[in-house]
């Protein structure tokens, strides 16, 4: 802590101003940031009204003393390009996603892998399921015409050959 009246107040005078260049550089990086989301977002027209506000705020931040000339000339000259690059077709907008869609995408994706799992399984099963079917009919003793027309006869015969019972009626006295 400096003893000298004047090494004080130099002391104060850095803190204010020090307090002032950093909201003034807060003030251009918010402005930059803004013109850079309108054009994430694919909101060129937005854009466009906000390039000579951010162009105003980064002259008046090199005439402060926070930024050099030929720094504010670069980043006018980026904010710029990336504006008629993109009107022109030159740059195409890939639009951010944040973390929660990239999750929700992450869920869709293997909700969407185990129905499909779930759908081979069962095509499989079925599959299992028709060939033990064929196995088992192949097992099967085959039958000639001729036995096949005698059993069917024999069948018929028997439900003919049922007499129906009916119940006799109770006489009362």
């Amino acid at each position: 802590m400096p003893n000298i009246k004047s090494a004080k107040k130099r002391v104060l005078v850095n803190d204010k101003k020090n307090e002032r260049n950093r909201m003034l550089t807060a003030e251009l990086r918010t402005a930059i940031k803004k013109f850079n989301a309108a054009l994430d977002t694919n909101n060129i027209q937005i854009a466009e009204e906000l390039l000579p506000e951010t162009m105003s705020i980064i002259d008046s931040a090199v005439t402060k003393g926070i930024i050099t000339r030929n720094n504010a000339d670069n980043r006018k000259a980026k904010l710029s390009k990336r504006l008629s690059d993109i009107k022109s077709g030159k740059k195409e907008i890939v639009i951010k996603k944040d973390n929660k869609t990239i999750a929700a995408e992450k869920r869709a994706e293997k909700v969407a892998r185990e129905e499909a799992a779930k759908a081979e399984a069962k095509r499989i099963a079925d599959e299992k399921k028709a060939a033990k079917a064929a196995e088992e009919e192949a097992k099967k003793p085959k039958t000639t015409k001729r036995a096949s027309k005698k059993t069917e006869k024999n069948e018929s015969e028997k439900t003919e050959a049922k007499p129906k019972r009916t119940r006799a009626k109770k006489n009362e006295d």
